[in-house]
């Protein structure tokens, strides 16, 4: 049942100084597997920038915490379900959703809010993977939508993607924001003697070897390596914990995510530098007859486990009966620094919980693939003669359209938090209790990072910024999540080595800290690996209400853009929904002018001189212009001549998806030109809005003119695809 490598399995036993037993080969396989381990990318993570003024837990724990003043913090996971979601949407979605949740649970703050990152394969169009990617699409929203129904967080943000690379496949990242006081996040500690108890769902058969199964390349679908899900038991469980937190009764908790006992146990002990004797045949489980390996590996949902010491313990088992909470106490923290595990009495695994948390890091050969040589020039297609079909085609494309469709699956408004709701601002904002406000959204781009994983990676970061700061808050922190395919393949490894040296330069020049992430390899198919898919979560701070800003546009307001639109046309949505090319130069990011430009942006904001901003992201300038004018249900007249640009080409200037770039409404253009002048930016005043049509002229020569009901018709075709 083991999954080590012979190599693994004899430094265990160099290590150990005895052969190991099949179930501490068992405990060690679902702890060094690459999922749970990190043994390809653990040496580039440690080069991410993880200190900042508000910084108060970084990576390598549950979740991080964040200082938001007046005493309060937030806490911040991102997480992933892809293997388990490809083979059983609904229930692996849910589960991740799941998972997340109790990463926040465990630092002692209460979740506020969930968000989702999702990668498809083309939904529109005929044939047997476009019915698959539907199907897949249809049950992975259903899954998210009802875990968060069911518990009560609100789900208020995410993006989707629609890529042939993920044919058979999906990519399910989810993240979750929490809020608490800073005295009741949980230090982690315990003394020798201190109980260790396991609450929550029964443990059972499913999920086994869940872990190891997301470490290799999706072939066969294993069913059993899936999770079930129980969402209502999770809200006791959040209760329960919220309460065993506050109240002071517990020193350490830990969620059960990939392996189980196994990892929770040797990775709990390991950090608190306690030695964990546990008798394991006092697991309340689900299924008669499982054995040892069987209950130390499962992946059961919907548990917790807890340490507290003898005071505390009646505290704690009052507040789980109360919620009607099963619970097992399984033994106790020791003065050692080993794992030994009971079954009935007898010792069927000992060994030092450091060995078995600290997977031996496997030296990965790095190589640039050989087909960005191949990608770097194609032919540019033709001028297309009738620009206004492009524009509604790229609106109507499933990346872009609006994601109606499956936010209204969600009960966004739960807990009376949510200040901009979905679709309303180019990021979610949710009320925190110090009249302060939290900002947050995930972005991702992997056309761009298969042609550049640097560059690619870069404007996922500089998007994410671009997002928040547009909602008027100041980005505080970073959150990734890094996928990838097979990284034994030198190819697929160098691009995760790009995309690393990117998050270091780019919060390293922006001072914003990494905070926590995951990362997610193996993620290949029989048709082989996905594109590079790292998602970028950012988290931006608000300080004073009439601060926040969306990004519908208003009547006579005036249209102003900051930043250079140029000709890299590579990875635009332009290039490959619109003409099936895979090629050309990716957007590249200068991270001077990305810095110089948002703090323009938050500037202007912030002296209360904008009514409305949005990035220009995915399709371009047309297609910003067009989401902000739809959002307002205004349409604008604009001067492309304007536009500070490097292009030669119509096409490039209206669908090229350089970064950087703002659009922002006003009804004080001279002030707004004055304080964007002063502050050194490139931009321009490009127009107004307009009644009822949407109009982009060159000099006399009208290139897109087209009623505003023709926008809104072409935006909401996800809705229509789906029905």
């Amino acid at each position: 049942m083991g999954v080590l490598t012979e190599q693994e399995l004899r430094y265990l036993e160099e290590k150990l100084q005895r052969k190991a037993n099949e179930i501490e080969q068992d405990i060690v396989g679902a702890e060094w597997s690459e999922h749970c381990s990190y043994k390809s990318s653990k040496k580039f993570l440690r080069l991410l920038p993880t200190k900042g003024k508000r910084v108060l837990v970084g990576p390598g724990y549950d979740a991080g915490v964040l200082d938001v003043g007046d005493g309060y913090v937030i806490t911040v996971h991102i997480e992933s379900h892809n293997h388990p979601s490809a083979v059983e949407p609904f229930g692996g979605a849910a589960t991740g959703v799941g998972g997340v949740i109790r990463d926040i649970m465990s630092m002692g703050t209460r979740p506020i809010a969930v968000f989702d990152a999702l990668r498809f394969a083309p939904i529109d169009g005929k044939g047997k993977s476009v019915a698959k990617s539907k199907w897949l699409f249809k049950n992975v929203v259903k899954g998210i939508a009802d875990y968060g129904n069911c518990i009560g967080i609100p789900t208020v943000g995410g993006e989707i993607e629609f890529d042939q690379s993920f044919e058979d496949y999906c990519l399910v990242d989810v993240a979750s924001i929490g809020h608490g006081k800073k005295e009741d996040v949980i230090s982690n500690r315990a003394e020798a003697g201190d109980y260790i108890v396991l609450a929550g769902g029964s443990t059972g058969r499913d999920g086994i070897h869940g872990a190891s199964f997301a470490s290799r390349a999706l072939e066969a679908e294993n069913r059993s390596a899936v999770q079930i899900p129980d969402p209502f038991l999770e809200k006791l469980l959040m209760e329960a914990t919220m309460e065993a937190a506050q109240s002071g009764c517990v020193k350490a908790i830990k969620d059960l995510g990939g392996g189980g006992l196994s990892c929770c146990l040797s990775e709990t002990s390991d950090n608190l530098g306690r030695g964990f004797e546990v008798d394991i045949s006092q697991v309340h489980a689900r299924e008669a007859g499982m054995s040892p390996a069987e209950l130390m590996i499962s992946e059961s949902q919907e548990r917790m486990l807890y340490v507290t010491d003898a005071q505390k313990m009646p505290a704690l088992k009052a507040i789980l009966d109360k919620y009607e909470i099963r619970y097992s106490v399984l033994g106790r923290a020791e003065g050692h620094e080993n794992l030994i595990v009971r079954h009935e009495g007898s010792v069927v695994a000992d060994m030092p919980s450091s060995l078995v948390a600290h997977a031996p890091l496997a030296d990965r050969g790095a190589k640039r693939p050989a087909y960005l040589d191949r990608l770097k020039n194609v032919r540019a297609p033709k001028v297309p003669a009738n620009l206004n079909k492009i524009l509604l085609s790229l609106l109507a494309n499933p990346t872009i359209a609006s994601k109606r469709w499956v936010y209204q699956q969600y009960d966004h408004e739960v807990g009376v938090r949510t200040v901009v709701k979905p679709g309303a601002g180019d990021a979610a904002v949710m009320r925190l209790d110090n009249s302060k406000f939290v900002a947050m959204k995930l972005d991702g781009n992997s056309k761009h990072c298969y042609l550049d994983p640097y560059q690619g990676t870069l404007g996922c970061l500089s998007e994410g910024c671009r997002n928040v700061i547009c909602t008027g808050a100041e980005p505080a922190g970073v959150v990734d999540h890094l996928q990838f395919g097979n990284p034994e393949n030198p190819e697929i490894f160098w691009t995760f080595s790009q995309a690393i040296n990117a998050i270091v330069d780019y919060c390293n020049f922006m001072e914003i800290p990494v905070v926590g992430g995951k990362v997610s390899l193996y993620n290949e198919t029989a048709k082989g690996p996905i594109k590079p898919s790292p998602v970028m979560g950012t988290l931006g701070l608000i300080d004073k209400p009439s601060w926040i800003t969306k990004s519908a546009l208003g009547p006579s307001q005036s249209i102003f853009i900051i930043g250079e639109t140029r000709p890299e046309m590579g990875g635009s949505e332009y290039y490959e929904y619109c003409h099936g090319i895979t090629g050309g130069p990716a957007p590249a990011v200068s991270l001077a002018d990305d810095k110089k430009n948002g703090q323009a942006v938050l500037k202007l904001i912030r002296s209360g001189l904008v009514s409305c901003a949005h990035d220009c992201s995915k399709g371009g300038l047309a297609v910003a212009l067009a989401e902000v004018a739809v959002a307002g249900k205004t349409g604008f007249s604009v001067d492309l001549d304007s536009v500070p640009n490097s292009c030669a080409r119509i096409d490039d200037l209206l669908f090229s998806e350089s970064h950087s770039r703002y659009l922002i409404g006003t009804e004080k253009p001279e002030q707004a030109a004055k304080l964007l002048a002063a502050e050194g930016v490139s931009f321009a005043k490009i127009g107004r809005s307009a009644r009822g049509r949407a109009e982009l002229a060159q000099g006399k020569k009208k290139r897109v003119s087209l009623p505003l009901s023709k926008l809104e018709g072409a935006f909401d075709a996800l809705g229509k695809l789906m029905q």
